[in-house]
């Protein structure tokens, strides 16, 4: 056994071999790249006849710039705390996120713009659940133990990341050389030879007035441009269109699309010169070209997605929804290969780009949405996979390039006023349990707990937080009050559906649901019927309210005596009016509809002869009649009235000759009746039964409800 004092020392001899610094290279042999023996001198630079000089310190490993690094870190920990559910005040929080908008409480009273410190002391943290990186996991293979970052962020969602290694970046480079002589596109075709788009731009005259039209109707409803930037670069770009990027191109020809895509053909004519069909088309096919130019299908800039988004809104009257549904899927993917649908990745991008990626994404989903319930609800992408935040409630002038931080949202309404009351929609309806149950049942596990008496809950709170602060008078403000609320109809209606069956509904039920398909006509009517909504007409007719006519009919046909049949005749008599007054008679919803109006009003006589009674047909059932007689006078010109199926677009784009808008746009799309719909399904299912599928040479089809 050694000595006390030399077992004491042995441990601490051990330590001290333990830390021994490595022994590197000699310097010499270093810069030669030659092997060194490491010893001194070493055998090299005896044979040289050199001085030795060993390398005992590391050779020092590139860091990145300390600032960033201590912030990723920090992100890093807010992210293991959000996803343990601890509550923390996030470094980020003042920034004009979610947690500076304030939360609106029953009967208190409101400024026109709030403090920030109330929202930022109710925030909740929520779980993030971020992706692996794909490429950074792959990095680490090659990187030594000393240099490897644990972090899950890398080149592929940090903008300043400049460093190529052999990931994401590197990939991409090596696709843009292998593919750079490629100019097909899957979609739009190849480019058209010799065709020079600054010829196919309108006179600087006609672009002020595009311009104008497009802010006056359409940014109000998507928000997916910044007005006060964008127009500088117009009016820069006026000098010479010969000269302007392919982005900003095709954002002024999808600008130019969407603008005419507002306007009927009285309108175009007066103003252009040019029927609205003709306009539409040259312009659309500029947009398609200067999409081509700027790559849309590998495109990582945000304004080149937003031209693709603007164009497919300009094609939607004229496109079957299921075709546009597909296209939209190819948007949305682009998207989500910019990462615009991720918060972690929206984050570290300056203030005002931020906010323009949360409303294009918003933008992309509402509108998909909608596309899908006119084909085929499953495949929407309004669920809970994503976690982009809402956007804020702030006007464009809000939002300024050299802003270091977001500002506040406001209490009071703002020119986002209809985006932001519908992305706070959205935003539950992601998380709701009876919405996923039309879409994939299965993302309930993962959906957010949305506590509290669902739909009730939410109507209440949007009510209080943006409708009764609207000034009717105002049009962007009555469209947004009745459009959300004719929202808010119809999804109350679809979360009654996936809880009660027919068997199991009482009487109270059956007259709750018949309240909310009257809610929603009466919307539609507000709508339709007033002069503030004209400019936004156009996103007016992409929401026919088909599941309220249907819900309504069967209700009056199985029930024709009951409390308020009186009121439902009258509310739809009034939507019809207003929808169907121009319709096509061999439109296919027209047969639908017509039939079934007719068949619900002989039982509701008949019950009234059973007390002696009779009243005046209501103004719907006299339509129908007055159309059906003429239809069977006309039989033997059906063909030659029916619209053409054949040339690429479906029947109903266009109903009437004269370019008329039309009022069932989109009504062409029916996908199957999907599982979900608790015992409701065979209303919409029997409404179609009800009538003849051979009449007038319609196939059968079978209506998805979500109208």
């Amino acid at each position: 056994m050694p000595p006390p004092e030399q077992r004491a020392s042995t441990p601490t001899s051990s330590r001290s071999a333990a830390k021994s610094p490595r022994v590197l290279a000699c310097v010499l042999c270093q810069q030669r790249k030659v092997r060194c023996d490491r010893k001194f001198p070493c055998a090299s630079c005896i044979r040289a006849g050199a001085q030795c000089v060993p390398t005992l310190a590391p050779r020092p490993r590139r860091r990145r710039f300390p600032e960033r690094e201590l912030l990723e870190r920090l992100r890093k920990y807010e992210d293991l705390l959000r996803q343990h559910n601890i509550p923390f005040e996030p470094l980020h929080a003042p920034a004009g996120e979610d947690s500076r908008t304030p939360e609106f409480v029953e009967h208190a009273h409101f400024e026109q713009r709030t403090a920030g410190e109330e929202g930022q002391s109710k925030e909740k943290a929520e779980p993030v659940y971020a992706a692996k990186n794909y490429w950074k996991v792959l990095s680490l293979v090659s990187q030594d133990a000393e240099d490897v970052d644990f972090d899950n962020n890398s080149e592929d969602d940090d903008p300043s990341h400049s460093q190529d290694t052999l990931g994401g970046t590197a990939v991409r480079k090596m696709f843009d050389q292998a593919y750079k002589n490629n100019h097909q596109n899957i979609i739009f075709g190849s480019h058209e030879a010799n065709v020079d788009l600054s010829t196919l731009h309108p006179d600087q005259v006609q672009i002020f007035k595009l311009w104008q039209m497009y802010l006056d109707n359409v940014d109000p409803l998507l928000k997916v441009t910044h007005t006060p930037t964008l127009q500088a670069r117009i009016f820069d770009a006026l000098s010479d269109l010969a000269r302007i990027s392919p982005e900003l191109e095709a954002l002024l020809f999808s600008l130019y699309s969407v603008a005419i895509m507002s306007l009927d053909d009285e309108e175009c004519r007066s103003s252009f010169g040019s029927p609205r069909k003709e306009l539409l088309q040259g312009y659309q096919f500029g947009c398609q070209q200067a999409l081509l130019n700027c790559d849309v299908l590998r495109t990582g800039d945000r304004e080149c997605l937003t031209a693709l988004l603007l164009y497919l809104v300009s094609m939607r009257s004229e496109t079957d929804p299921r075709s546009l549904s597909s296209v939209l899927g190819v948007a949305i993917r682009i998207a989500q290969r910019m990462s615009i649908n991720d918060e972690r990745a929206n984050a570290r991008y300056p203030p005002l780009e931020r906010e323009m990626r949360r409303r294009l994404w918003w933008s992309l989903i509402m509108f998909d949405n909608r596309i899908g319930e006119m084909s085929d609800h499953k495949t929407s992408m309004l669920i809970p996979t994503w976690d982009c935040r809402s956007p804020l409630n702030v006007t464009d002038n809000d939002l300024q390039p050299e802003m270091k931080d977001l500002p506040a949202a406001y209490a009071g309404p703002t020119e986002a006023l209809f985006i932001a009351a519908r992305s706070e929609l959205g935003e539950f309806l992601r998380h709701s349990a009876f919405h996923l149950d039309y879409i994939n049942p299965s993302l309930k596990a993962v959906a957010r707990d949305t506590t509290g008496d669902g739909m009730t809950d939410i109507e209440r709170k949007i009510e209080d937080k943006y409708l009764r602060l609207c000034n009717p008078d105002n049009p962007l403000h009555y469209m947004t009050i009745w459009t959300i609320r004719g929202f808010l109809a119809k999804h109350l209606l679809l979360e009654l559906y996936s809880k009660f069956s027919p068997t199991q509904q009482s009487e109270t039920q059956r007259n709750t649901a018949s309240s909310y398909a009257m809610r929603i006509l009466k919307s539609d009517t507000m709508l339709m019927r007033s002069p503030h909504t004209k400019r936004y007409r156009w996103h007016v007719h992409m929401h026919f309210p088909f599941p309220a006519y249907l819900h309504v009919i069967q209700d009056l046909k199985k029930r024709p005596m009951q409390e308020h049949a009186y009121e439902l005749w009258n509310a739809m008599s009034e939507n019809a009016e207003l929808r169907f007054r121009d319709m096509h008679r061999f439109h296919p919803i027209f047969e639908i509809v017509a039939r079934n109006v007719l068949q619900a009003w002989e039982a509701h006589q008949a019950a009234l002869g059973e007390h002696g009674k009779s009243i005046a047909p209501p103004w719907i059932v006299q339509d129908v009649r007055s159309k059906l007689n003429n239809l069977h006078s006309d039989s033997g010109n059906c063909n030659a009235e029916q619209p053409n199926d054949t040339e690429g677009t479906t029947s109903l784009s266009m109903p009437t000759e004269n370019d008329i808008p039309n009022l069932l746009s989109g009504m062409e799309g029916f996908g199957s009746v999907a599982c979900g719909l608790g015992g409701y399904s065979d209303i919409f299912e029997q409404a179609v039964m009800d009538v003849d599928a051979d009449q007038s040479g319609w196939p059968t089809m079978n209506f998805y409800p979500m109208w």
